[in-house]
């Protein structure tokens, strides 16, 4: 597994993400994942599978301290009291006595951000959360948000073909994670014949250049989703090789 160091901290660079993953497929992909070497998995409220997620980390029998678990607040409980307790019940179906990361899952909708980002702040005081941030806020929410909190990362969909650069730009300015969900665009990379020819030049498939691309970056940590055995390992499978700069600049071209 490699790290990026966000704040002094080292979180690792691929994870698992389980949007849209729920039941007994949800917890055995979560297990099975951490059995295989994950150690970063991310959920939200809003996907209804925390209870889950939670009985496949208590499942892999893996130590929750060498875990980095992330979830997400739904816009609607926003407000001061419902960050409080909503995060309280995802704190308990998780397992554990901390969240690693919380996340705003969305900019607000009339709640004023300093009241949220407030509420995470005392979270954050009492242990409950380690560190929080956002997800899908443009490079001036950020700057609005850091006025209230030091924001530890900014989740966004970001894969070959979606230019980033400005909030890369910014994730680097100011030492938080860019954490790209949808990584694969949906599985579009592997179609696509300049992805294909660089993975084979390292013996590898489109899915892994494209995940490589994105780990590569300062910064950057990514979070495919996979339930498969084959699927998790093939997402894991991309330590062992280095894009080159020419590589690099080829894929980064195809977003803009």
């Amino acid at each position: 597994m490699e790290y990026q160091t966000i704040k002094g901290e080292k979180v690792p660079s691929l994870g698992l993400g389980t949007y849209r993953l729920t039941g007994k497929t949800c917890a055995q992909a979560v297990e099975r994942a951490i059995g295989m070497g994950y150690r970063h998995v991310d959920t939200a409220q809003m996907y209804g599978n925390e209870a889950e997620v939670g009985r496949g980390i208590a499942a892999s029998g893996v130590d929750r301290d060498e875990l980095f678990v992330v979830t997400k607040i739904w816009p609607s409980d926003f407000v001061h009291d419902r960050v409080i307790r909503t995060t309280r019940e995802s704190l308990e179906k998780l397992g554990g006595d901390h969240i690693d990361l919380l996340l705003m899952h969305w900019p607000p909708q009339g709640t004023p951000l300093g009241e949220t980002l407030g509420a995470m702040r005392e979270l954050q005081d009492e242990g409950a959360i380690r560190h929080f941030g956002v997800s899908n806020f443009s490079t001036s929410l950020v700057e609005e948000a850091a006025e209230h909190a030091e924001i530890f990362c900014n989740q966004v969909e970001y894969h070959a073909f979606r230019d980033q650069s400005a909030i890369l730009d910014q994730a680097r300015g100011m030492d938080y994670m860019l954490t790209a969900y949808q990584p694969l665009s949906r599985g579009r990379v592997g179609n696509d014949a300049t992805i294909r020819e660089i993975g084979e030049a390292h013996g590898k498939t489109a899915a892994q250049a494209a995940l490589r691309w994105l780990i590569q970056q300062e910064k950057v940590s990514a979070i495919p989703k996979a339930t498969g055995e084959d699927h998790l390992r093939a997402n894991l499978d991309v330590f062992d090789f280095e894009l080159s700069a020419g590589e690099m600049d080829r894929i980064s071209g195809l977003g803009r």
